[in-house]
């Protein structure tokens, strides 16, 4: 009679676990907002600029010995077998590989060179002040304000949205730019909503 019982409990408790898993389900990970990515630009595109922080994929046709995976050094630099030192931020991918195929040549008969970004980690602007979600974001070639904002959060209650600043490395030196995000909204100034460069910092007071 207990072994009746208690397959009857059990049924009973599968029958509850699944009705509540159908009317409250679990949060979908690409529902979840991402703080990166939502506008990135595709790594094999010949528009990606390698920049510092960038993991690099270079392989060569039968030298295991010579492919390697390397980051982009603060310096803009990489290093490799044979090679040594050379620049690649600044660069893209095929930049890159015609510069590693004709240094290889010093050593190889006819080197065959890929170059793949593996890894984009230099294309980012920094958001932060009064945003729901200040952070790091990459961002795409034509990658703008009024996509950067909605990507962090949006504002806060006392966001100052008519005193936007952003804050561009330039020349050696820094240039700061004011931005009237209300005026953007509603069409009063839509070129104040200019095109964001990695490494803009975005200061929402």
């Amino acid at each position: 009679m207990r072994k009746i019982l208690n397959i009857g409990m059990m049924g009973a408790l599968m029958t509850l676990i699944l009705l509540t898993n159908t009317a409250y389900p679990q949060a979908d990970n690409e529902t979840l907002p991402k703080k990166e990515g939502q506008t990135e630009i595709a790594l094999d595109s010949g528009s990606y600029v390698i920049g510092p922080e960038d993991v690099l994929y270079i392989h060569v046709w039968k030298e295991p010995t010579l492919t390697v995976t390397v980051p982009v050094r603060s310096d803009g630099k990489i290093s490799l077998p044979l090679i040594d030192e050379i620049q690649a931020a600044g660069l893209s991918a095929l930049q890159v590989k015609g510069i590693v195929t004709q240094r290889l040549k010093e050593y190889l008969d006819d080197p065959i060179v890929t170059v793949t970004v593996k890894e984009g980690n230099s294309h980012k602007v920094y958001v932060s002040g009064s945003v729901k979600l200040p952070g790091a974001y990459k961002i795409s070639a034509e990658a703008t304000l009024l996509q950067i904002i909605p990507m962090a959060g949006g504002f806060t209650e006392w966001a100052k949205q008519k005193k936007i600043l952003i804050i561009r490395k330039e020349n050696g030196g820094e240039k700061r730019i004011i931005v009237n995000y209300k005026k953007i909204m509603d069409g009063k100034d839509p070129g104040s909503n200019i095109i964001l460069k990695p490494g803009d910092t975005i200061i929402v007071p």
